[in-house]
């Protein structure tokens, strides 16, 4: 009976931190570019007590063992890397990719980190940065005489220069794939590090197989959705609860057999 309710305890852990994950997915429905987690349960260790196959006489075997669960946990929690929807900015600066990549940003440290966030901005330098001022790789600088900017589905960065100075090719911007998206470690700030799981990273030009393209004056939204989150909501609690009520009645059980015997 004891063993029931450290069982149903799991079940409570286990839900606990589920609630954390759709609470966090919850939290991002707004950020630009965000990937929503999904959390992955597994089953614990069993209590061998009797063998599928055992023998039962000297010509006859157990069909069916008897194998007691210990209970459940939450093995991983998951990204899931699927398009959310184009936001039109009108803002030349923002760029959103359409397909698989991301955004190669320049940390303090010198190494890259990769973003889905193509909310950009220009340094006191005119270099393409992200909010938080990290520059974008490879760098693209806009002159002061630039009169408009234009980035292609190919990410080819031109400027329309004032009083009839032309136009001006700055640059490249490139993107980069990895065979399993869902290994990056997530680093905040819309952010994402490389790791052994991810694979490393394949730099790609937009627009060519098997990279995204770029959409100028687009962002993409968080690929969270509100209704279902709040259905994995529901069933969580009422699973919460289900395991509260288990570990009442084997408490309930065991007061009885104190109190009777």
């Amino acid at each position: 009976m004891d063993a029931s309710m450290w069982v149903a305890k799991t079940g409570l852990d286990a839900q606990q931190m589920r609630l954390t994950v759709i609470s966090n997915n919850l939290a991002n429905v707004n950020t630009t570019g965000f990937k929503r987690d999904r959390a992955m349960f597994e089953d614990l260790l069993y209590q061998n007590v009797r063998q599928a196959g055992g023998q039962t006489a000297a010509a006859t075997q157990a069909p069916t063992g008897l194998m007691l669960g210990t209970g459940t946990r939450i093995v991983a929690t998951e990204k899931i890397h699927a398009q959310g929807n184009m936001i039109n900015t009108q803002n030349a600066l923002d760029v959103a990719i359409q397909g698989e990549g991301f955004f190669q940003i320049q940390q303090p440290d010198g190494t890259l980190a990769y973003s889905r966030d193509g909310t950009f901005k220009l340094s006191n330098t005119g270099q393409l940065v992200t909010n938080l001022g990290q520059p974008l790789v490879p760098a693209i600088a806009i002159p002061g005489n630039a009169a408009s900017v234009t980035i292609g589905l190919d990410g080819v960065v031109s400027a329309e220069l004032f009083a009839g100075g032309g136009a001006q090719q700055l640059g490249q911007i490139q993107i980069a794939r990895f065979v399993n998206p869902a290994g990056l470690t997530p680093l905040g700030d819309n952010l994402y590090k490389e790791t052994v799981a991810s694979g490393a990273a394949v730099v790609l030009n937009p627009n060519t197989a098997p990279a995204g393209q770029l959409r100028q004056g687009m962002l993409e939204a968080s690929n969270v959705n509100v209704v279902e989150e709040m259905v994995n909501m529901i069933e969580t609690q009422r699973a919460y609860e289900v395991n509260s009520k288990a570990i009442s009645a084997a408490d309930g059980m065991l007061r009885f057999l104190n109190n009777n015997l």
